[in-house]
């Protein structure tokens, strides 16, 4: 077993991945060609959490304890309390096959390539609408209330209320002070998604039917591909560790107190 270790080892750093034992193909062609699709959803992915858990966030540390505060807490403990995979089925049984509003799963449609160019990208975001929301279902809770309690700390700090009372307005104090320090959280735990614009969810993925590197690793795993299984771990722990090095950077982009 050592030997075998180092022997894949070395071929790992002169970029052989090796083949697979189920398609019979090199590894690294075989997630490449899925490349694509887990890039698109891992980055909108990523896009609309920031998106929108910022906001929210600054809005639920300004309206603490009201009637929003309190209904927005709800919905998103909900969604954090259930598995992504498990709001996939959910959402896939009341959109899908009840309601019949979204598709039941795939990337595209069948006719995607008779379509014109913005027709395309309507069918890619319509296949797309019920796995983002999947995906965003547990990582949305965290990045809210990071946003919110952070806010809230700064608010009660010291500088705040210098601000104000050398004549800042409320509003200003937030925009110009607490809040560019409040995006520290959230910076240091922008590492912590990098790894999943090409992983994502096994399950999901798995649920529509989506041909990315999750549903990939499902099967290999499942059928023994080891060389997949192993080639899918090495770019996973790569952009965890690149992951870490662009939360420092964002970190020090946001904190101007961190020097180089």
């Amino acid at each position: 077993v050592v030997i075998s270790y180092l022997y894949w080892l070395k071929n790992v750093v002169l970029l052989d991945l090796g083949t697979s034992t189920r398609y019979y193909e090199p590894v690294w062609e075989i997630i490449k060609s899925k490349l694509p699709v887990s890039l698109f959803y891992g980055i909108m992915a990523m896009i609309l959490t920031y998106s929108v858990c910022i906001p929210l966030g600054v809005l639920k540390a300004l309206k603490h304890r009201t009637a929003v505060d309190n209904v927005t807490s709800l919905l998103v403990f909900t969604g954090y309390a259930i598995p992504n995979y498990v709001v996939a089925i959910i959402l896939l049984l009341v959109f899908s096959s009840w309601l019949d509003i979204f598709p039941l799963g795939g990337f595209v449609g069948n006719n995607f390539h008779e379509l014109s160019f913005f027709g395309k990208i309507a069918d890619l975001f319509y296949h797309a609408a019920l796995p983002l929301v999947a995906y965003m279902a547990g990582s949305f809770a965290i990045m809210t209330f990071l946003m919110k309690n952070s806010l809230m700390e700064h608010l009660a700090s010291d500088f705040v209320r210098t601000a104000i009372a050398k004549g800042q307005n409320f509003r200003g104090a937030v925009l110009k002070h607490a809040f560019r320090n409040s995006l520290i959280p959230l910076a240091t735990h922008f590492g912590n998604n990098i790894s999943l614009i090409l992983t994502g969810s096994y399950l999901i993925e798995k649920i529509f039917n989506i041909d990315g590197i999750g549903l990939l690793g499902l099967e290999s795993v499942i059928e023994r591909d080891y060389p997949v299984v192993m080639g899918i771990l090495v770019i996973s722990s790569l952009l965890f560790m690149i992951g870490n090095i662009l939360s420092d950077i964002c970190v020090a982009i946001v904190d101007p107190r961190v020097k180089f």
